[in-house]
């Protein structure tokens, strides 16, 4: 890549600007060279099924010279090879059949081909190509660059709650000081919940069609009337790694695109409340970040050490997510056998992905960054004892203690109590004096229940 920044100057998107270097491994994939080498790819596929057919005499099985001659198409294709399907395009105006023009000039040049050109793009309407060309570098942006970053993520945040399974922190529910957890087992909870959306969204198989116009193989069976074209279809579309969908209009009806877009924004939700989670972390000195040399946390004020990885994450995947969504519910809709809203709103489907990665990158240096401040959480709790009235009242309840709850609430309920006055609290409880006795030596640093075990899943059944 130029190291001359003026480009990126004059980007309209982020994604092709500042953050053109994030978003750079999806440039195989989902640019528009990348859509263009899949649409090649497509086209291909279904000349080899075609020529693989011994119903479709016309076009015979490939010697070895022209299968090799193809091979060679497909995997030479390259910049320069898309600046020429552009070049006709911009005849053509239409990028399908720029495409089908492009490859019967190739063919032009092997005899073993030439007389088989016409089989190009044979009974395809340009959506036959494009549904499966979409679905080619979506699995491959998914596969090759979304996975691996959502594994970093969730491995990460493994590691730091088997690490701080043992690290007491004062849980907050509504804002407000709540039973104790662990540090460890509140990034556990994140861990596997991005574990659970991630198998999710990897389990997602997208739908291809090769049907034709209006989805009935109609010039196909008027041209073959004895090839069970269907099934054909079938084996083209799952040869390119997509699950072949039998009755469709003239467009896949994008159920399953749906599907992988409320995935992936399922995903990124999680993200969201990690990021908002961490920041009130770092907000109340739980976390720490290290401090990077020569970076400025703010133009007037020199002290400061902003969660900014963690700000610019919230805020590219809640523009992610708003698209997804709006795509998810878009993109199924068609009038009648078709339209071209699709068309244009699919262009969008890099931008989405496109603002992810730039999250998912935002995250990995934020949490590289953090340090574990054990001695502020320890604090913190040394300030509220009265999250220890919890374990009064149950134990009350356990006694037989009459309204256990109540003379709790009337004795805890919007007071900060310390070590002395929780000790005076529990002197006066009618409790049996071995259950006094441990709450008097309760700390707030010790009632953490089970939270280690659940940071280090220890307590799965055993299968």
């Amino acid at each position: 890549m130029s190291s001359d920044p003026t480009p990126a100057l004059f980007a309209l998107s982020p994604l092709d600007g500042r953050y053109a270097a994030r978003t750079r491994p999806l440039r195989e994939s989902l640019s528009e060279y990348g859509l263009i080498k899949a649409r090649v790819r497509v086209e291909l596929a279904w000349f080899r099924a075609l020529a693989a057919e011994p119903g479709i005499g016309e076009c015979p099985a490939l010697p070895p010279g022209a299968a090799s001659a193809i091979e060679a198409i497909e995997s030479g294709f390259d910049v320069t090879e898309a600046v020429r399907i552009k070049a006709i395009e911009a005849t053509t105006n239409h990028d399908v059949k720029a495409v089908e023009y492009y490859l019967k000039e190739h063919f032009a040049t092997y005899p073993n081909l030439m007389q088989a050109a016409e089989f190009i793009h044979f009974a395809c309407t340009s959506e036959d190509i494009n549904n499966l060309a979409w679905g080619v570098v979506l699995n491959q942006a998914r596969d090759t660059v979304l996975l691996p970053a959502m594994s970093w993520i969730i491995d990460f945040l493994r590691a730091m709650a088997e690490n701080q399974a043992d690290t007491p922190l004062l849980a907050r529910t509504h804002g407000q000081p709540a039973t104790p957890t662990t540090i460890g087992k509140e990034l556990a909870v994140f861990a596997a919940r991005l574990e659970r959306r991630r198998g999710h969204y990897a389990s997602i198989r997208l739908n291809g069609k090769i049907n034709g116009a209006t989805g009935n193989y109609n010039a196909h069976h008027i041209a073959y009337p004895a090839v069970d074209w269907p099934r054909l279809s079938q084996r083209v579309v799952e040869s390119l790694g997509l699950e072949w969908i039998a009755l469709t209009t003239q467009i896949e009806p994008h159920d399953s695109l749906a599907e992988w877009l409320n995935a992936l924004a399922g995903f990124n939700a999680v993200l969201i409340d990690l990021c908002r989670d961490t920041w009130s972390y770092i907000s109340r000195g739980h976390f720490h970040q290290r401090i990077a040399a020569g970076e400025v946390g703010s133009s007037t004020m020199p002290h400061k050490v902003n969660p900014i990885d963690f700000e610019n994450a919230e805020g590219n995947l809640g523009i992610a997510n708003a698209l997804a969504r709006h795509l998810a519910d878009k993109l199924p809709v068609s009038r009648l056998q078709r339209d071209l809203t699709d068309s244009t709103s699919q262009r969008a489907l890099a931008t989405v992905v496109g603002h992810s990665l730039v999250a998912y990158r935002a995250l990995e240096r934020g949490l590289s960054r953090l340090e574990v401040d054990p001695e502020n959480m320890a604090a913190e709790l040394d300030a509220h004892w009265e999250v220890l009235g919890e374990a009064a009242q149950t134990l009350m309840r356990r006694h037989g203690v009459d309204k256990p709850y109540e003379t709790l609430k009337s004795l805890t309920r919007g007071r900060a109590l310390d070590q002395k006055t929780w000790c005076e609290l529990v002197a006066a409880l009618p409790l049996p004096t071995a259950a006094r006795r441990s709450l008097e030596q309760l700390n707030p640093r010790d009632y953490i229940g089970l939270a280690p075990a659940l940071a280090r899943r220890k307590l799965a059944p055993k299968s």
